[in-house]
């Protein structure tokens, strides 16, 4: 069965462009590529002859010896020295030249002249074959690491320094963090240092991270202190600055505290999460503060100036006269102070009347006076 035409396998004609004998090729290469049509044998197939056919038409020599030669300048090795003299043997044997038709030539040698297949799928699939050698990982930083504190309200608004404990991975200090057996790396056997080695596919080969070294292009006997992770496990107390203002679930950054670096990057950082603890009187809305105070009938109805305790010290609060239980005051500066400086919340006072608990024959003379003095129905206003 005679093979196909190289021009045919692409889809294109004869005159067509180098650029668009390139987006022909790409655009079938994209469609039968075998990571795009695992386990299907005739787009394997299909895939090694649009390629095939592309390694002679993407290559300016190539293509001019076939057009001139045909198939038989695959058998030639397209060394135009070659074709020279075939042409003049067929030239003196009479046979004349021709089209070619077939595509006899090996594949599996497809890129020995020098085409650089990884700049096309580089293209189709984002990224291309790196042919440079790569050396030593390059240094990479640390991961961070998150630890939790609890704190009391008090902390919160005032500010405090707490221990934390906390276990990380350091730097191994018999191997330096190199993973290896005293320190000591060679190139890698697999890949010859490159960091990359090929895996075969059919007559293709594609070339990927090395197993052997996973990419670092150096191998070693693994250290013992660590088992070749280059990082050891660590159990460290570390102080930490819980600044005023700090707000339930912040996190608290200490930078260079977290997981230690490979090949020399630098350590991570650890964020300690803050939970603050709810507070029996005091609640926070952002940066302000409401307080449940109790007072006396006659300190609201005839006014006073009550005794209020805050986190840093008793201050005076003045009562209104004629003051209702649920009514709210404000001490302005009072509150949480901001996190970023520039000021701080205010305290919000919440009355609550308490009336006497021993309801004694004096107390109920009072309220029946009180009683009398009330001018309108006080549940007037209360309708369903």
């Amino acid at each position: 069965m005679p093979e196909r035409d190289l021009y045919e396998v692409l889809g294109v004609s004869r005159g067509t462009s180098p650029d668009e004998v390139k987006k022909a090729y790409r655009r079938l290469a994209k469609k039968y590529h075998p990571d795009v049509n695992p386990g299907d044998k005739s787009s394997e197939e299909k895939f090694k002859e649009v390629s095939a056919a592309f390694e002679v038409l993407g290559d300016e020599k190539k293509r001019g010896l076939y057009d001139e030669f045909g198939a038989d300048a695959a058998k030639l090795g397209f060394d135009a020295d070659k074709a020279k003299a075939y042409r003049q043997y067929r030239q003196q044997a009479g046979a004349g030249g021709g089209q070619g038709r077939g595509v006899p030539f090996d594949f599996g040698d497809a890129g020995a002249a020098g085409f650089d297949f990884g700049e096309i799928f580089g293209d189709i699939f984002g990224g291309g074959a790196r042919r440079t050698r790569r050396g030593p990982v390059a240094a990479e930083a640390g991961d961070d690491i998150e630890g939790q504190v609890a704190i009391d309200l008090r902390d919160a608004v005032l500010g405090t320094t707490r221990t934390v404990t906390v276990t990380r991975p350091v730097t191994c200090e018999v191997c330096h963090g190199t993973g290896a057996k005293g320190g000591k790396r060679h190139t890698c056997p697999t890949c010859n240092g490159t960091g990359r080695a090929k895996s075969a596919r059919g007559p293709l080969s594609f070339a990927g991270t090395c197993p052997t070294c996973g990419g670092s292009g150096e191998v070693g006997d693994a250290c013992r202190n660590c088992g070749g992770a280059g990082t050891v496990s660590q159990t460290v107390n570390l102080e930490v600055k819980i600044p005023a203002g700090i707000d339930d679930g912040s996190r608290v950054r200490l930078g260079g505290q977290g997981a230690a670096g490979r090949s020399g990057g630098p350590a991570g950082d650890l964020y300690i999460v803050v939970k603050v603890r709810q507070h029996g009187l005091l609640t926070r809305t952002g940066d302000d503060l409401e307080m449940q105070l109790p007072v006396t009938v006659g300190e609201a109805l005839l006014g006073a100036e009550v005794s209020l305790p805050t986190f840093e010290g008793t201050v005076q609060l003045k009562v209104p006269p004629g003051s209702q239980s649920g009514r709210k005051l404000r001490l302005r500066g009072k509150g949480v102070p901001h996190l970023k400086g520039g000021g701080r919340g205010d305290l919000y006072v919440v009355l609550q009347i308490v009336v006497p608990e021993d309801a004694g024959a004096e107390a109920k003379r009072a309220a029946e006076a009180l009683g009398k003095l009330y001018r309108k129905n006080v549940r007037a206003e209360v309708q369903l």
